[in-house]
């Protein structure tokens, strides 16, 4: 009888262990159930972007913003794992550093990217031919071109220069061909002669030939489209193999490219494109922001705003709007102008020209300071972006209507300092003459006066004159006025 307790006791400990073990089973049963489901809900997400393609679409220059929306077009396909991203394009070309961040993201991307150049005329000039050539798939519509891929170098470059003509040997049998001067035959071009444009170029050429070798296109017409700016029709680009496919629409494209096989990071994929539902990717209000504050001329008209914001705010301290709105308006401006290619030589000017026409109110030189400040800030303007830069540059519209108002605020600053020239003095020492002087006592030749407000010592050139008479300041010497009676009836 006394066993029994420790045998109960050993019974319900063994109980204790099952019920203990089964809920741990239970535990990893349903953690097991969870992550099944996670994982079946993540392949059917993939399943489901498998049959579709993301869009984006450009339009303009590529720039800063234009790099963010592919990049960010790239990124979501990743994410949301679709099958393919179409990078829709019409550019004139673009900033180089823009250019290379969306070529290294296209060569690193997971996604199939297809670059096609847009229905309507469009072109796939300078940057865009270099994105063609970097990516999985080119195409181009009929009616469309790409080329004209030589770099630009900001602030301009010489020129090759004409080769004069010379005269040339007469055949030795005493025909010389029609003309005794020939114009020198030219060297075959091999580049540049300013070494800095040279290196641009050959650089570029290297970076396009390595593209053209990834992608398995036309490394010869590559290099041509960039030493000599040449272009190509889209049916001259898939003869002569520098596309992969001309496609009247998107769905034409879809169909043509389904089956084909392209190398993503080293491996092999077919593509299975036929039917996707293309889903365009809009512009987040990042992108758009990047668009409107890195367009030239908005950059050039926040610039203004910011700089006489602040002058405003200096003429007035305390008013707080103008400076607010104006030191915003500069720093937007000053982003815009890291990003974009701006010769500070120009912004050197327009900054000289604006200190020129503030200066012109403060020392008054007959418009000299001011005429000589428009035209600073007139040229600085013109060359502040590089026009040689596809569009990158400032409206000339703009330019003009900014120094027309510019020039009616000069002339009309000279205007109103001419006419303060000819008015009375009606402050100071010079200001009090002519006005009305009260005697405060009887005086002959010397005595006191009120002249407003203050006593003054006053000589007295007339009658004698009576307390309380008003007399005619003539003048003024040091503390004394001078003063002259000729009536003594009018009395205070």
């Amino acid at each position: 009888m006394g066993s029994l307790p420790c045998y109960a006791v050993h019974v319900m400990g063994g109980l204790n262990q099952q019920v203990g073990f089964m809920k741990q089973r239970s535990q990893i049963f349903v953690l097991l159930g969870l992550l099944a489901l996670g994982l079946l809900n993540l392949v059917s997400a993939d399943d489901s972007n498998n049959g579709r393609a993301l869009m984006v679409r450009i339009d303009s220059a590529i720039g800063p913003a234009s790099a963010d929306y592919i990049l960010s077009g790239i990124a979501e396909a990743e994410r949301n794992g679709y099958a393919l991203l179409i990078v829709e394009m019409d550019t004139p070309g673009g900033l180089d550093s823009a250019m290379r961040d969306i070529i290294k993201s296209i060569l690193s991307s997971r996604v199939p990217v297809v670059s096609y150049v847009s229905p309507g005329g469009s072109r796939a000039a300078s940057a865009g031919t270099y994105i063609l050539y970097a990516s999985h798939i080119a195409a181009m519509h009929p009616v469309s071109n790409l080329g004209a891929a030589t770099p630009v170098q900001i602030g301009g470059t010489p020129s090759l220069p004409d080769f004069p003509e010379q005269p040339q040997p007469k055949d030795p049998d005493g025909e010389d061909g029609g003309s005794e001067t020939q114009p020198a035959e030219k060297p075959a071009a091999t580049g540049p002669a300013d070494p800095m444009k040279a290196k641009m170029v050959n650089d570029a050429v290297a970076y396009i030939k390595g593209l053209a070798e990834r992608r398995g296109r036309n490394a010869e017409w590559a290099e041509l489209a960039v030493r000599e700016a040449v272009s190509l029709t889209a049916r001259e680009a898939l003869e002569q193999n520098v596309i992969d496919v001309m496609a009247d629409s998107v769905t034409d494209l879809l169909e043509q490219i389904d089956g084909r096989t392209v190398t993503m990071n080293g491996s092999q994929q077919t593509l299975e494109t036929a039917g996707l539902d293309v889903e365009v990717l809009e512009p987040d209000w990042r992108t758009q922001l990047l668009l409107i504050i890195t367009d030239p001329s908005v950059a050039y008209m926040l610039m203004l705003v910011g700089i006489y914001g602040l002058l405003l705010e200096g003429y007035n301290p305390g008013a707080l709007v103008p400076g607010v709105i104006g030191g915003i308006c500069l720093l937007l401006a000053l982003f815009a102008f890291q990003v974009l290619p701006v010769n500070y030589a120009g912004l050197a000017l327009m900054f000289v020209g604006i200190a020129l026409m503030i200066a012109e109110g403060f020392a008054p030189s007959f418009g000299i300071l001011g005429i000589g400040g428009l035209a600073a800030f007139v040229f600085g303007s013109i060359i502040l972006m590089d026009s040689d830069v596809p569009g990158f540059g400032i409206s000339m519209g703009l330019i003009a209507g900014v120094a027309t108002v510019g020039g009616g605020l000069v002339l009309g600053l000279v205007y109103m300092l001419m006419r303060s020239r000819n008015r009375p003095v009606v402050s100071g020492r010079e200001g009090m003459i002519g006005h009305t002087a009260e005697a405060l006592e009887d005086f002959e030749t010397r005595g006191s006066v009120l002249l407003d407000g203050e006593r003054w010592s006053a000589v007295n050139t007339g009658k004698p004159v009576v307390k309380g008479q008003r007399l005619p300041v003539l003048a003024i010497e040091g503390l004394t006025v001078q003063v002259n009676n000729t009536d003594q009836g009018e009395t205070k």
